[in-house]
């Protein structure tokens, strides 16, 4: 019973930290949606970006396909709300390659994008930007 409380604490924690690490606060967030929407981004998917998933990415040229990348990267590396820092990103060829590998297999067709990149980058990125 003991080790069962401990196993859920663990997981508890691991879901708290990846909820953090991508951006997930207290509602004042910017919405996925709305994020780097200006023509700094280049072009996107044709959905918008918290409904882009593997389908829209294997339909996507390159220039639409690093539209997007660059809008997921901007939100979830963005300022985590209540904590001092930025959520963690991949370089844009980490997630370039993310997309490819996860988006091939047709059981990943309705992946969301931002969800993949997020879990991806609480593991295995790297703060957006450095703290002074």
């Amino acid at each position: 019973m003991r080790a069962s409380r401990l196993r859920r604490g663990a997981l508890s924690a691991v879901v708290t930290i990846a909820l953090l690490a991508t951006g997930c606060g207290d509602g004042d967030d910017e919405d996925p949606a709305q994020a780097g929407s200006g023509s700094d981004q280049g072009l996107q998917l044709g959905a918008p970006i918290n409904l882009a998933d593997c389908r829209d990415w294997n339909e996507g040229s390159v220039e639409e396909r690093l539209g997007t990348i660059a809008t997921i990267r901007d939100f979830t590396g963005g300022e985590v709300a209540g904590a001092q820092g930025s959520g963690r990103v991949l370089t844009d060829d980490e997630a370039y390659d993310l997309f490819e590998n996860y988006c091939e297999n047709e059981f990943a067709r309705g992946f969301k994008l931002y969800k993949l990149y997020g879990r991806a980058a609480a593991f295995s990125g790297q703060n957006s930007q450095t703290d002074e």
